[in-house]
Protein backbone atom coordinates (compact mmCIF):
# COMPACT_ATOMS: atom_id res chain seq x y z
CA UNK A 1 0.00 0.00 0.00
CA UNK A 2 1.09 3.61 -1.01
CA UNK A 3 1.53 6.18 1.63
CA UNK A 4 -0.82 8.33 0.55
CA UNK A 5 -3.02 5.58 0.73
CA UNK A 6 -2.57 4.87 4.14
CA UNK A 7 -2.91 8.28 5.13
CA UNK A 8 -6.33 8.07 3.52
CA UNK A 9 -7.21 4.95 5.56
CA UNK A 10 -6.28 6.41 8.77
CA UNK A 11 -8.43 9.66 8.19
CA UNK A 12 -11.42 7.21 7.26
CA UNK A 13 -12.17 6.70 10.94
CA UNK A 14 -12.33 10.05 11.50
CA UNK A 15 -14.58 11.10 8.91
CA UNK A 16 -17.80 8.95 10.67
CA UNK A 17 -17.14 8.50 14.35
CA UNK A 18 -18.20 5.36 15.49
CA UNK A 19 -20.15 6.33 18.14
CA UNK A 20 -22.26 9.06 16.16
CA UNK A 21 -25.66 8.74 16.38
CA UNK A 22 -27.92 7.87 13.33
CA UNK A 23 -30.71 10.09 14.83
CA UNK A 24 -29.57 13.52 13.20
CA UNK A 25 -28.51 11.63 9.98
CA UNK A 26 -31.87 10.45 9.94
CA UNK A 27 -33.32 13.45 10.02
CA UNK A 28 -31.35 15.15 7.22
CA UNK A 29 -32.66 12.31 5.16
CA UNK A 30 -36.28 13.01 6.04
CA UNK A 31 -35.25 16.28 5.21
CA UNK A 32 -34.00 15.87 2.26
CA UNK A 33 -37.19 14.11 0.80
CA UNK A 34 -39.59 16.18 2.18
CA UNK A 35 -37.75 18.82 -0.08
CA UNK A 36 -37.88 16.78 -3.10
CA UNK A 37 -41.61 16.24 -2.40
CA UNK A 38 -41.85 20.53 -1.64
CA UNK A 39 -39.65 20.58 -5.00
CA UNK A 40 -41.71 17.98 -7.15
CA UNK A 41 -45.51 19.49 -5.72
CA UNK A 42 -44.46 23.07 -6.80
CA UNK A 43 -43.40 22.34 -9.77
CA UNK A 44 -46.50 20.92 -10.51
CA UNK A 45 -48.26 23.89 -9.19
CA UNK A 46 -46.20 25.98 -11.23
CA UNK A 47 -47.12 24.29 -14.29
CA UNK A 48 -50.67 24.13 -13.74
CA UNK A 49 -50.42 28.35 -12.69
CA UNK A 50 -49.30 28.81 -16.16
CA UNK A 51 -52.22 26.67 -17.95
CA UNK A 52 -55.22 28.53 -17.36
CA UNK A 53 -57.05 26.72 -20.01
CA UNK A 54 -56.38 23.71 -18.14
CA UNK A 55 -58.34 25.18 -14.95
CA UNK A 56 -61.27 26.58 -17.46
CA UNK A 57 -61.37 23.48 -19.41
CA UNK A 58 -61.33 21.66 -16.01
CA UNK A 59 -64.59 23.52 -15.14
CA UNK A 60 -66.38 24.16 -18.58
CA UNK A 61 -67.03 20.33 -18.53
CA UNK A 62 -69.17 19.48 -15.52
CA UNK A 63 -70.44 22.81 -15.17
CA UNK A 64 -72.30 22.06 -19.07
CA UNK A 65 -73.44 18.91 -17.03
CA UNK A 66 -75.08 21.06 -13.59
CA UNK A 67 -76.25 24.14 -16.09
CA UNK A 68 -77.53 22.23 -19.15
CA UNK A 69 -78.37 18.55 -18.40
CA UNK A 70 -79.23 18.41 -14.63
CA UNK A 71 -81.35 21.64 -15.34
CA UNK A 72 -83.48 19.90 -18.12
CA UNK A 73 -83.86 16.73 -15.49
CA UNK A 74 -84.59 19.29 -12.28
CA UNK A 75 -88.10 18.21 -12.06
CA UNK A 76 -88.33 15.34 -14.06
CA UNK A 77 -86.11 13.24 -12.17
CA UNK A 78 -86.67 13.45 -8.72
CA UNK A 79 -84.48 11.55 -6.35
CA UNK A 80 -86.35 9.32 -3.72
CA UNK A 81 -85.94 9.49 -0.08
CA UNK A 82 -83.01 7.33 0.26
CA UNK A 83 -79.79 7.43 2.21
CA UNK A 84 -77.84 9.95 2.36
CA UNK A 85 -81.20 11.84 1.93
CA UNK A 86 -83.67 12.95 4.81
CA UNK A 87 -85.96 14.49 1.84
CA UNK A 88 -86.42 14.41 -1.91
CA UNK A 89 -83.57 16.31 -3.85
CA UNK A 90 -83.48 17.94 -7.08
CA UNK A 91 -81.49 16.26 -9.87
CA UNK A 92 -79.09 19.01 -9.55
CA UNK A 93 -78.06 18.16 -6.00
CA UNK A 94 -77.88 14.58 -6.38
CA UNK A 95 -75.90 14.86 -9.54
CA UNK A 96 -72.76 17.53 -7.66
CA UNK A 97 -70.92 14.92 -6.04
CA UNK A 98 -70.32 13.09 -9.38
CA UNK A 99 -69.68 15.84 -11.05
CA UNK A 100 -66.84 16.33 -8.58
CA UNK A 101 -65.56 12.65 -9.07
CA UNK A 102 -65.56 13.83 -13.03
CA UNK A 103 -63.50 16.33 -12.36
CA UNK A 104 -60.96 13.89 -10.17
CA UNK A 105 -61.03 11.23 -12.42
CA UNK A 106 -60.20 13.54 -15.71
CA UNK A 107 -57.63 15.29 -13.69
CA UNK A 108 -56.20 12.21 -12.47
CA UNK A 109 -55.93 10.73 -16.31
CA UNK A 110 -54.50 14.25 -17.51
CA UNK A 111 -51.60 13.52 -15.03
CA UNK A 112 -51.22 10.15 -17.05
CA UNK A 113 -50.68 11.73 -20.06
CA UNK A 114 -48.16 14.11 -18.16
CA UNK A 115 -46.22 11.32 -16.91
CA UNK A 116 -46.40 9.54 -20.83
CA UNK A 117 -44.89 13.23 -22.16
CA UNK A 118 -42.17 13.65 -19.57
CA UNK A 119 -41.17 10.40 -20.29
CA UNK A 120 -40.76 10.70 -24.06
CA UNK A 121 -38.42 14.32 -22.72
CA UNK A 122 -36.42 11.92 -20.42
CA UNK A 123 -37.78 14.26 -17.65
CA UNK A 124 -38.86 11.12 -16.02
CA UNK A 125 -35.63 9.40 -16.17
CA UNK A 126 -33.98 12.33 -14.10
CA UNK A 127 -36.52 12.03 -11.55
CA UNK A 128 -36.53 8.19 -10.75
CA UNK A 129 -32.34 8.39 -10.83
CA UNK A 130 -32.85 10.53 -8.41
CA UNK A 131 -30.95 9.78 -4.89
CA UNK A 132 -34.26 9.03 -3.20
CA UNK A 133 -36.78 6.16 -2.86
CA UNK A 134 -38.59 5.21 -5.92
CA UNK A 135 -41.93 4.54 -4.58
CA UNK A 136 -41.10 7.93 -2.48
CA UNK A 137 -40.33 10.58 -5.77
CA UNK A 138 -44.10 8.41 -7.46
CA UNK A 139 -45.69 9.48 -4.24
CA UNK A 140 -44.71 13.24 -4.31
CA UNK A 141 -45.66 13.25 -8.20
CA UNK A 142 -49.18 11.32 -6.85
CA UNK A 143 -49.30 13.82 -3.70
CA UNK A 144 -48.62 16.74 -6.42
CA UNK A 145 -51.73 15.27 -8.90
CA UNK A 146 -53.96 14.86 -6.18
CA UNK A 147 -53.46 18.28 -4.87
CA UNK A 148 -54.54 19.86 -8.45
CA UNK A 149 -57.13 17.96 -8.57
CA UNK A 150 -58.91 18.84 -4.91
CA UNK A 151 -58.22 22.71 -6.06
CA UNK A 152 -60.28 22.12 -9.41
CA UNK A 153 -62.45 20.39 -7.25
CA UNK A 154 -63.28 23.00 -5.24
CA UNK A 155 -62.91 25.57 -7.67
CA UNK A 156 -66.17 23.47 -9.26
CA UNK A 157 -67.91 23.38 -5.93
CA UNK A 158 -67.97 26.92 -5.43
CA UNK A 159 -69.46 28.26 -8.32
CA UNK A 160 -72.34 24.88 -8.50
CA UNK A 161 -73.60 26.92 -5.22
CA UNK A 162 -73.09 30.57 -6.71
CA UNK A 163 -75.28 29.37 -9.86
CA UNK A 164 -78.03 28.35 -7.57
CA UNK A 165 -76.94 24.60 -5.98
CA UNK A 166 -78.02 23.89 -2.46
CA UNK A 167 -75.10 21.69 -0.47
CA UNK A 168 -74.81 21.55 2.75
CA UNK A 169 -70.95 22.75 3.01
CA UNK A 170 -70.78 24.42 6.23
CA UNK A 171 -70.81 21.77 8.85
CA UNK A 172 -68.19 19.12 9.89
CA UNK A 173 -69.80 16.74 7.25
CA UNK A 174 -67.93 19.65 4.69
CA UNK A 175 -64.83 18.82 5.88
CA UNK A 176 -65.47 14.52 5.90
CA UNK A 177 -66.30 15.60 2.44
CA UNK A 178 -63.38 17.35 1.72
CA UNK A 179 -60.76 14.05 3.13
CA UNK A 180 -63.39 11.89 0.75
CA UNK A 181 -62.30 14.16 -2.00
CA UNK A 182 -58.60 13.85 -1.59
CA UNK A 183 -58.86 10.16 -0.92
CA UNK A 184 -60.48 10.10 -4.06
CA UNK A 185 -58.35 12.16 -5.78
CA UNK A 186 -55.46 10.20 -4.73
CA UNK A 187 -56.77 6.91 -5.59
CA UNK A 188 -57.55 7.98 -9.49
CA UNK A 189 -53.99 9.53 -9.71
CA UNK A 190 -52.96 6.46 -8.50
CA UNK A 191 -54.60 4.88 -11.24
CA UNK A 192 -53.23 7.07 -13.77
CA UNK A 193 -49.96 6.73 -12.78
CA UNK A 194 -50.39 2.97 -13.35
CA UNK A 195 -51.90 3.64 -17.05
CA UNK A 196 -48.87 5.43 -17.59
CA UNK A 197 -46.66 2.28 -17.08
CA UNK A 198 -48.75 1.02 -20.19
CA UNK A 199 -49.01 3.52 -22.43
CA UNK A 200 -45.33 3.99 -24.69
CA UNK A 201 -46.49 6.97 -26.52
CA UNK A 202 -48.44 9.65 -26.47
CA UNK A 203 -50.26 8.95 -30.08
CA UNK A 204 -52.01 5.90 -27.79
CA UNK A 205 -53.08 8.26 -25.14
CA UNK A 206 -56.24 8.91 -26.20
CA UNK A 207 -57.36 5.61 -27.54
CA UNK A 208 -56.55 4.25 -23.88
CA UNK A 209 -58.78 6.99 -22.10
CA UNK A 210 -61.55 6.19 -23.94
CA UNK A 211 -61.43 2.53 -22.66
CA UNK A 212 -61.26 4.13 -18.97
CA UNK A 213 -62.77 7.71 -18.54
CA UNK A 214 -65.89 6.82 -20.06
CA UNK A 215 -66.72 3.39 -18.59
CA UNK A 216 -65.82 4.40 -15.14
CA UNK A 217 -67.87 7.28 -15.40
CA UNK A 218 -71.11 6.34 -16.79
CA UNK A 219 -70.90 2.61 -15.25
CA UNK A 220 -71.20 4.32 -11.54
CA UNK A 221 -73.58 6.37 -9.48
CA UNK A 222 -72.50 9.90 -11.06
CA UNK A 223 -75.56 10.40 -12.64
CA UNK A 224 -78.24 7.81 -11.26
CA UNK A 225 -78.44 5.90 -8.06
CA UNK A 226 -77.71 2.33 -8.34
CA UNK A 227 -80.99 1.36 -7.14
CA UNK A 228 -82.51 2.86 -10.13
CA UNK A 229 -80.02 0.92 -12.48
CA UNK A 230 -81.56 -2.56 -10.33
CA UNK A 231 -85.02 -1.02 -10.87
CA UNK A 232 -84.77 -0.67 -14.34
CA UNK A 233 -83.56 -4.49 -14.79
CA UNK A 234 -80.60 -3.51 -16.83
CA UNK A 235 -78.71 -6.00 -14.10
CA UNK A 236 -75.10 -6.28 -15.84
CA UNK A 237 -75.00 -2.11 -15.47
CA UNK A 238 -75.90 -2.67 -12.18
CA UNK A 239 -73.28 -5.16 -11.19
CA UNK A 240 -70.70 -3.22 -13.41
CA UNK A 241 -71.53 -0.15 -11.14
CA UNK A 242 -71.19 -2.74 -8.34
CA UNK A 243 -67.68 -3.20 -8.81
CA UNK A 244 -66.43 0.03 -10.44
CA UNK A 245 -63.96 2.06 -7.82
CA UNK A 246 -65.10 4.91 -8.99
CA UNK A 247 -68.59 4.27 -7.50
CA UNK A 248 -67.47 4.01 -4.16
CA UNK A 249 -65.39 7.25 -4.31
CA UNK A 250 -68.41 9.06 -5.20
CA UNK A 251 -70.55 7.38 -2.84
CA UNK A 252 -67.96 8.20 0.06
CA UNK A 253 -68.08 11.45 -0.90
CA UNK A 254 -72.24 11.90 -0.84
CA UNK A 255 -72.55 10.32 2.24
CA UNK A 256 -69.80 12.11 3.98
CA UNK A 257 -71.50 15.51 2.55
CA UNK A 258 -74.57 14.71 4.25
CA UNK A 259 -72.82 13.29 7.64
CA UNK A 260 -74.12 10.04 6.73
CA UNK A 261 -72.03 6.45 7.37
CA UNK A 262 -70.31 5.69 3.82
CA UNK A 263 -69.88 2.18 4.46
CA UNK A 264 -67.42 0.20 2.39
CA UNK A 265 -67.30 3.26 0.51
CA UNK A 266 -63.54 4.49 2.13
CA UNK A 267 -62.03 0.60 2.86
CA UNK A 268 -62.54 0.36 -1.80
CA UNK A 269 -61.24 4.20 -2.09
CA UNK A 270 -58.10 3.24 0.16
CA UNK A 271 -57.53 -0.39 -0.88
CA UNK A 272 -57.16 0.29 -4.31
CA UNK A 273 -54.96 3.47 -3.69
CA UNK A 274 -52.74 1.13 -2.39
CA UNK A 275 -53.08 -1.74 -5.06
CA UNK A 276 -52.71 0.82 -7.86
CA UNK A 277 -49.97 2.89 -6.10
CA UNK A 278 -47.87 -0.83 -5.82
CA UNK A 279 -48.38 -1.76 -8.95
CA UNK A 280 -47.20 1.49 -10.55
CA UNK A 281 -44.14 1.53 -8.18
CA UNK A 282 -43.44 -2.18 -9.13
CA UNK A 283 -43.87 -1.18 -13.11
CA UNK A 284 -41.53 1.64 -13.02
CA UNK A 285 -38.16 0.98 -13.91
CA UNK A 286 -35.74 4.00 -12.61
CA UNK A 287 -32.77 3.13 -15.18
CA UNK A 288 -35.31 3.30 -18.61
CA UNK A 289 -37.46 5.66 -17.32
CA UNK A 290 -40.80 3.77 -18.20
CA UNK A 291 -42.26 0.50 -16.69
CA UNK A 292 -41.34 -3.14 -16.39
CA UNK A 293 -44.86 -3.84 -17.30
CA UNK A 294 -44.89 -2.48 -20.76
CA UNK A 295 -41.98 -4.40 -21.71
CA UNK A 296 -43.41 -7.62 -20.33
CA UNK A 297 -47.34 -6.83 -21.61
CA UNK A 298 -45.19 -5.53 -25.40
CA UNK A 299 -43.48 -8.89 -26.00
CA UNK A 300 -46.96 -10.87 -24.77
Amino acid sequence: MSERALKISKKAPEQVPEGASAEPMARRGLAHALQAMRAIMLRELYKFSQQTGRLVSALVRPLLWLAVFAAGFRNVFGVAIVEPYDTYIPYDVYIVPGLVGMVLLFNGMQSSLAMVYDREMGLMRLLLTAPLPRPWLLFSKLCATALLSVLQAIAFVVVAVLIGTDLPLLSLAGLHALAAMAAGALMLGALGLLLSVHIKQLENFAGTMNFVIFPMYFLSTALYPLWKLEESGAGWVYQLARFNPFTYAVEWMRFALYGKDPGLAPYVVLGCLVVFFGLACWGYDPQRGFGGLTKRGGGA
